[in-house]
Parts: structure tokens; C-alpha cells; sequence
């Protein structure tokens, strides 16, 4: 048997290729800013999905070919493809504003270097290819005014994240600011729990962090009740305060990369609730900028909408008849006017188009104040994917038949899914109803299609659903935590709620019942944890399952409700979707789902609002 070589050389071989791999990406980078170029000189789109679909395929054939597996080969030029995408509409993006390229930009983020906003200014600036100087601030209104009065060029704002939703502070400062939206840019949150070298986890006694992090890793702590939390103004400020301290007993929340700046051991990584965890921040400036049509474009206003029921509605219809989609729809109240609401709109066009020309002049017209806060390049790149065909996998049979499910018609009574019909449920309060009858033909009236009762409220269940039978109304009961199955009169549908989705056991149980079962997703559930809830409800026998979907929860006990979101579940499990909420959506917003379950207050007629689903 041949002696191997050195480990040595064998590292030094390895280490040799990677500078080539290097230079080559490289290469491969400034001829897509040819592209670029010649695509300014034609207008064309900075996208071409055919072509990406080639290009993987013939890759994915070519590692094959070699012994490289074809779902490493798919995800690697996945991201070298969202890299060229990225810079050429970044050089794009300059060429259209020559005004405002220079070589260093005073940029103004929360907290100090290492903090999560200094990470996203730092990745924004070497796309763009300028020198970033730091001004770190100590609160969000300081960024604000920092850009206001030109001592900073650009200001960073986290606007939403993926596990905590939208930030409320920094949409109120939108309000009142004079600055443009000028870009945006996302980044990946590792929460990691970070401490000076040599420190144990048990012997860690004080926590340090944003309150965000302490939302978006609720669950871990949940695990560390005895962990005294103390709340900083950034992440950075947080890892500060443990290089300060001479004590050993103390720990922050932040990232492997930002520890790195202050010389912090992980001691946990992935602290997070959710798997993906995501933070979205905003780009403003003094100043509106210019983008290229073929750039992908976002633009987000603000209005207030007339005081007349429907209004929102009216208002969203307008979008629709357009054909304009609209990514992001947030509230937040008028200060100084009490119960009247301001409204944020992220709608993916640009603000040049035919198509926002005329929405805009409508919605001036029909609003009671209408402002366009800025127009950007969108920075969301979606992966192009291949078929299982061309990947030369065996199909996933499971997953197949889960798609014949959703082009499926789901009916249990009056209650319909599926095929263009929207399913409409009432969720009654944990109460005893003394009427039930009267309750079952209001509801019915009303036009909701069935009711989900709770079991842990004393009610006498089979006389609810004589009276919601006698209507020819759907009845549901969701299995409150503890409660035990009755089967004493069973219902149409069973629900279990966000809290029982974790519960197997009464997961397995409710498997093995003959009846449709909705699912609701836990607010800090990923989708794989979903997947795996769904999974333990199949392995049980029980293959008719809808999703619920009630939003993410923020760290002040808020929902926040992603129509996207429900896309996105409905595409990755493959089965339908309700929304829960508190009030009813507006119909512009139900493309993306199934149906609606409203908790309903049994004094309250929505007949009104609910009527605008069906116009």
C-alpha cells in the first residue's frame, strides 16, 4: 500500500486551489459587471430565469459528472448567482445616481462595531464599493438625526425581523422624518451566547442584550429562568459591558462575528427561536434617488385613510386593480389622534412606472394623507430552483400526495376550501353561551361558515352543536391544554392550538381520529418544527390537516400578521391555509389563502366588514 502524503502538502494543495477558486470567482464577478453594463445600454432586466435554469441544470450535469452531489453544486451557484444579481444591480444603482458616488460615506448605525446594525451598514457598503465610516448612535432617533443634519450620509434602521415582526420605533420616527428610503438590505441573525474565554455556562449568572434578542430567543431563555436579564441599547453595548466587568459570571447575546471584535468565546450557539432567523434593515438619506426600471424596485408610503367603513378596503383595491403587490402592510397609531391609524405600504414597483403613476393619483385622491417615504432597489433574491427531474431524484411521493390535497375541494357542511372558495370560521371567547341558538343563527347571518369552540369553557357541548347543527353551521372544537378528548358528541373538525403544537402525545391521539384537524402554528415555530407537527399527525393515521396561521408574536405581546408568511407555509407543506385574527382582512389581502377564523366578541356584527370578502 502506498505511503499517503504529508498532511501538510495534502493542506497546502487544498489551500493552493481555494486562492485559484478565489481568483476565479473573482474574475467570474467583474464580467457580470460587463453584463451589467451592456444590460444599462439595452434596458434589460437584471434577471433572466430561463437562462439562470440553464445555466444550473448544465452545471448540476457537469458535477455530476465528476462525483459532486447535485444539491451542492445547486446551492452553491445559487448564492454565486444572488452575488452577481446583487453587485450588478448595485453598479446599476450608482450609474443612475453619479451625484452621489464617492469614495467614503459617514454611515450611522445603533450601538458600536460588532453590534447587528454595524454588521448590515458594513455588508451594504462593500456591495456598493465605498469606504464606510462609523458613527455609532445610541438610539434610533439619534441615527434619524445624525442623517437630518448631515453629519452622517446614510443612516441603518432595522425594520422588521423574521422572529419578532416589524419594530415599531422606527416606523413612528418614519412619520415625522424629511429622509428618503434609499435602499435595504437583509442579514442573517446568529444569536449566540458569548463570554470572556474560560467561562462555563453554569457558571453564568447575568445576561446582557437588545430586548430584541431577548424576544427572538425567548424560548432558551425559558430554559434559564435563573439567568438575571439586564437590557442594552445594542448588541455591541451588551458584549461591551462584559469586556469592562473583571467578573466572570457575566454573558451577552450577540453574534459569533461581533464577539470576535471584543475577543468573546461562544459559549451557545443558535439561540434563537426560529432556525432562519432574519433582520431587514432600511437605508435612509437626505436625499430620494433615481432606480433603473429594469432593477427590481420597492417602494414604501404611508396614508391615513378616509373616517368611512371600508375605507382601507377601497384603498387596497386600488393596488389590485393595478395589478401592484404589495409586500408589507403595517398600522400604527396617530399620535394625538386617538383610534385613528397611520398605515406603512411596501409595494414591489417602481415609483417611475405607469402602473404606481396612477395608483398614487387615485389613492391621493381617495386618502386623507398620502406620502411616499422612498423608492429602491429591492435587495430579495430568490433562488432559481430546479425540477426533481433535473436533479435526477426520485420523486417524493409523500410530497406529491400532499399537492393533490390543496387542488383538492375541502368541505364539511356550509365550510368550503379550496378551488377559489374562502372558508370563513368564528372563534368563540373560553365562555358559557346561554343562548346558543340565538348565537348560531346571528353567526349564520352573518355569513360565517362554522364555529370553533372552546372545550375548556364550561359549555354544555352538545347543546352548542345541536344549535350550530340546526343552522347547518360547521362546529370545531379546539382541545385546550390538559383538557382530555371528549367524544361524547364529536365535532366536524377538531383544532389544536398554538400551545398543543408541541404536545405529541395529544397530536398522536388526535391522528388517530377520523376527523379533519386544523393545525395552528406555534408564533415562534419555524417551518421545519411545523413539518414535524404535521408529520406526527400522518404517522397517526389522520391525513386531513389545514393550517392556522396567527402571526409572530412581538416581545409587547403584539401579533403581527405576514400575508407573505402564509404564501410561504402554504407552499412548503402543501396544504391549506387559514389566517386567525382579531378583525377581519381586507379582501385585497385573502389571494394567499384558504380562509379566514375570526375571533369574534359574541355582542359584535361584523356583518359589514365581513361583506367586503365577497364583493
Amino acid at each position: 500500500m502506498d505511503k499517503p502524503p504529508a498532511l501538510t502538502d495534502i493542506r497546502n494543495a487544498i489551500s493552493a486551489i481555494d486562492r485559484d477558486m478565489l481568483a476565479l470567482l473573482a474574475r467570474r464577478k467583474a464580467l457580470a459587471l460587463d453584463i451589467a453594463r451592456s444590460k444599462e445600454v439595452d434596458v434589460r432586466p437584471i434577471r433572466d430565469s430561463q437562462r439562470e435554469k440553464e445555466l444550473l441544470a448544465r452545471l448540476v450535469k457537469q458535477g455530476r459528472e465528476q462525483g459532486l452531489d447535485a444539491h451542492f453544486v445547486l446551492t452553491l451557484y445559487q448564492s454565486i448567482i444572488e452575488d452577481s444579481v446583487l453587485s450588478q444591480q448595485a453598479f446599476l444603482q450608482g450609474r443612475a445616481n453619479p451625484d452621489t458616488h464617492q469614495q467614503q460615506y459617514c454611515i450611522a448605525y445603533l450601538g458600536a462595531r460588532g453590534s447587528y446594525s454595524h454588521l448590515a451598514a458594513t455588508r451594504y457598503c462593500q456591495r456598493h464599493a465605498f469606504e464606510m465610516l462609523d458613527l455609532g448612535c445610541q438610539s434610533f432617533d439619534e441615527i434619524i438625526q445624525s442623517v437630518e443634519s448631515g453629519h452622517a450620509h446614510y443612516g441603518f434602521l432595522p425594520i422588521e425581523n423574521t422572529s419578532s415582526g416589524s419594530i415599531n420605533e422606527v416606523y413612528d420616527l418614519l412619520q415625522h422624518t424629511s429622509l428618503a428610503i434609499v435602499g435595504e438590505t437583509t442579514v442573517e441573525v446568529g444569536h449566540c451566547l458569548l463570554a470572556k474565554p474560560g467561562t462555563r455556562l453554569e457558571d453564568v449568572t447575568t445576561l446582557f442584550a437588545h430586548p430584541q434578542p431577548i424576544s427572538q430567543c425567548s424560548r432558551y431563555l425559558s430554559q434559564h429562568k435563573d439567568f438575571q436579564l439586564k437590557y442594552c441599547a445594542s448588541s455591541a453595548d451588551a458584549m461591551n459591558m462584559i469586556v469592562q466587568s473583571e467578573r466572570t459570571d457575566l454573558a451577552a447575546i450577540g453574534s459569533a462575528q461581533g464577539g470576535e471584535f471584543y475577543g468573546l468565546e461562544v459559549l451557545q450557539p443558535n439561540l434563537a427561536n426560529q432556525k432562519v432567523n432574519q433582520s431587514r434593515f432600511i437605508v435612509v438619506a437626505r436625499k430620494a434617488i433615481a432606480v433603473p426600471e429594469q432593477l427590481p424596485a420597492k417602494t414604501t408610503l404611508i396614508m391615513a385613510t378616509g373616517h368611512k367603513p371600508g375605507a382601507l378596503v377601497d384603498a387596497l383595491l386600488i393596488l389590485k386593480k393595478h395589478r401592484l403587490n404589495m409586500s408589507k402592510l403595517e398600522s400604527r397609531p396617530i399620535p394625538g389622534t386617538p383610534w385613528e391609524e397611520m398605515f406603512y405600504l411596501d409595494i414591489e414597483a417602481n415609483l417611475t412606472c405607469n402602473a404606481m403613476k396612477s395608483a398614487l393619483k387615485e389613492l391621493a385622491e381617495l386618502t386623507r394623507f398620502i406620502k411616499v417615504l422612498g423608492c429602491y432597489s429591492c435587495e430579495t433574491v430568490e433562488p432559481t430552483q430546479l425540477s426533481q427531474q433535473q436533479l435526477m431524484i426520485e420523486p417524493d411521493t409523500s410530497k406529491t400526495a400532499i399537492q393533490v390535497e390543496t387542488t383538492t375541494e375541502f368541505k364539511v357542511r356550509q365550510f368550503i376550501l379550496g378551488q377559489g372558495h374562502l372558508g370563513l370560521l368564528a372563534a368563540l371567547p373560553a365562555i358559557s353561551i346561554s343562548n346558543p341558538e340565538s348565537l348560531a343563527r346571528s353567526l349564520k347571518e352573518q355569513g360565517f361558515q362554522g364555529v370553533v369552540i372552546n372545550q375548556s369553557s364550561g359549555q354544555d357541548m352538545g347543546q352548542l352543536q345541536r344549535a350550530l347543527e340546526k343552522f347547518d353551521l360547521c362546529s370545531v372544537t379546539d382541545v385546550s391544554l390538559g383538557a382530555p378528548l371528549t367524544s361524547t358528541s364529536a365535532p366536524d373538525l377538531w383544532y389544536v392550538s398554538a400551545d398543543n403544537m408541541y404536545n405529541t402525545s395529544l397530536l398522536e391521539q388526535i391522528g388517530t381520529q377520523p376527523v379533519p384537524v386544523i393545525l395552528e402554528r406555534h408564533p415562534d415555530a419555524d417551518i421545519n418544527t411545523l413539518q414535524q407537527s404535521i408529520e406526527v399527525l400522518k404517522h397517526s393515521g389522520n391525513r386531513q390537516i389545514i393550517i392556522s396561521e396567527a402571526g409572530f408574536e412581538t416581545r409587547s405581546g403584539k401579533r403581527i400578521i405576514d400575508i407573505q408568511h402564509c404564501d410561504t407555509v402554504k407552499q412548503a407543506t402543501g396544504l391549506p391555509v387559514m389566517l386567525r385574527t382579531d378583525s377581519p382582512v381586507p379582501a385585497a389581502l385573502t389571494a394567499g389563502i384558504d380562509g379566514l377564523l375570526l375571533n369574534i366578541a359574541i355582542d359584535k356584527d361584523y356583518r359589514e366588514q365581513l361583506s367586503a370578502l365577497y364583493r
